[in-house]
């Protein structure tokens, strides 16, 4: 092995040999001081697209909590039907399940399908005023994903992961483009008034991702924002006054190093701007009577999905980016997760949404904001063919069906299939990955480039690269 002698660094070598890191230091310094400067101008100011020609400036997220069944809903199985009662023929191959037993039996569908608009797509009978949209509709009939646990799956569905603590798609999207508004989030999330869901808030959350990405929860019923209106004697001189002082007593700390600091900060201006300028958005009363019976409001049981559709409505018309309105919380029964009576569950469960998810998009499209508006319908996974205890169906990740409209989306079709009895994906099987991929495509946004460092790796939404579905766009 060669010997180096050891020989001191000169002053005149140091200088030499890190001029370069001198000027970098300095440049590094500038850009960090310009940066503060946007930060503290507008930290959530738009950005513009990776892909310029895309349509869709934000998304409405209708999540169906629980799993609702794509046999019940929009694939129709006639095998299926034919083969009730029976076991599941060896030729379909394996499944795994969480509660299915191994002898247990296919159970038919009792829903009836017939086809609808000029695509002819069949639609079963319990969505039937969904179904007259259908030519808005890209259905896909080939999802699937990686867990039957209800938890992993929410986290996969929402940030492509299968735990928590990595950002959802909400989060993504306000980090790649920014809020196209001042005055109301960038990212809400509207839950079910009927309680939380078992992947809890982390699988709405910004992960990793500054807190400035976080949702805004909206509470349920008819004031989804508390304390909108200032208190009684109090005048909005004095409200600012309140926030100004409020914001220095902050800025005393060392906020450029406290993320969390940062995003309150700008929380208490978001309320502020959210007092003064945006209790109308809030505001049904302005509707008319024509437009709150498109969406079932004032009626059961449409009423509180109805609103909840019609808010999203309203904050995509006030520039929010991303919203996410559940349908299901609380107890399984009480969700998309029919283990017990798959016909009780799913009637009640679709009673409840099919006329205000119409209604939004038919709104949308009448006001010019459905080709702006990416609409994606869908939850954590599909059910089993097989019966679960006589009349329900298992959770089943293997094949299921999701669907978008508007935002660049090329509707009125069908896109993949799964097998005869609706057990697996066959034909152009997409992942959950490949959906994210899909969404991101439509606001303009390329997997690659939108990424964030972390823990000395870029993370991005998708992982590992996902496709495009191209029979959408």
């Amino acid at each position: 092995m060669h010997y180096q002698p050891y020989r001191p660094t000169t002053r005149r070598q140091m200088l030499q040999e890190s001029f370069c890191g001198f000027g970098s230091l300095a440049l590094a310094s500038m850009l960090a001081n310009e940066g503060r400067q946007a930060y503290a101008a507008n930290p959530l100011a738009p950005k513009p697209p990776h892909i310029k020609t895309a349509k869709a400036k934000s998304v409405i997220f209708l999540f169906m909590a629980g799993g609702p069944s794509h046999l019940e809903t929009f694939d129709p199985k006639p095998l299926l039907t034919k083969l009730d009662g029976q076991p599941r023929p060896a030729e379909f191959g394996k499944a795994d399940y969480q509660f299915i037993k191994p002898d247990a039996r296919l159970l038919a569908s009792k829903r009836t399908f017939q086809k609808y608009g000029q695509s002819g797509i069949e639609v079963s009978d319990i969505f039937p005023h969904t179904a007259g949209c259908v030519d808005d509709l890209a259905i896909i009939r080939s999802c699937y994903c990686d867990k039957v646990v209800h938890s992993a799956a929410q986290y996969e569905l929402l940030s492509g992961r299968t735990v928590p603590g990595f950002p959802s798609m909400g989060s993504w999207m306000v980090y790649g483009l920014g809020s196209e508004s001042d005055s109301l989030p960038a990212y809400v999330v509207m839950p079910d008034p009927n309680g939380a869901l078992e992947g809890g808030q982390p699988m709405y959350g910004n992960g990793f991702l500054p807190a400035l990405y976080q949702p805004t929860m909206f509470r349920p019923g008819a004031t989804p924002v508390r304390n909108l209106n200032l208190p009684p004697g109090i005048s909005l001189s004095e409200r600012r006054q309140t926030v100004e002082l409020i914001r220095e007593l902050n800025l005393a700390g060392n906020v450029d190093q406290d993320d969390e600091l940062s995003a309150r900060i700008n929380s208490y201006e978001l309320a502020f701007k959210m007092q003064t300028q945006a209790p109308d958005v809030f505001n049904l009363a302005g509707e008319t009577k024509e437009t709150l019976d498109l969406y079932g409001v004032g009626t059961e049981p449409t009423d509180d999905y109805g609103r909840r559709c019609l808010m999203a409505r309203r904050l995509v018309e006030n520039g929010v980016r991303f919203s996410v309105v559940v349908s299901g919380g609380g107890a399984a029964n009480l969700q998309w997760d029919a283990h017990g009576n798959i016909e009780e569950n799913h009637n009640r469960m679709a009673a409840k949404v099919d006329r205000p998810i119409a209604g939004l998009l038919q709104d949308l499209k009448r006001r010019g904001l459905l080709d702006s508006t990416l609409v994606v319908w869908g939850g954590e996974f599909g059910r089993s063919p097989e019966a679960q205890d006589g009349k329900g169906r298992d959770h089943h990740a293997l094949g299921f069906t999701m669907w978008m409209a508007g935002g660049g989306v090329q509707g009125g079709q069908t896109i993949g299939a799964t097998d005869d009895i609706g057990l697996k994906a066959i034909d152009s099987p997409y992942h959950f990955r490949d959906i994210h991929t899909t969404i991101l495509q439509l606001m303009g946004l390329e997997q690659d480039e939108l990424s964030y460092l972390h823990q000395g790796r870029k993370e991005r939404l998708t992982e590992i690269h996902g496709k495009v579905i191209e029979e959408i766009l």
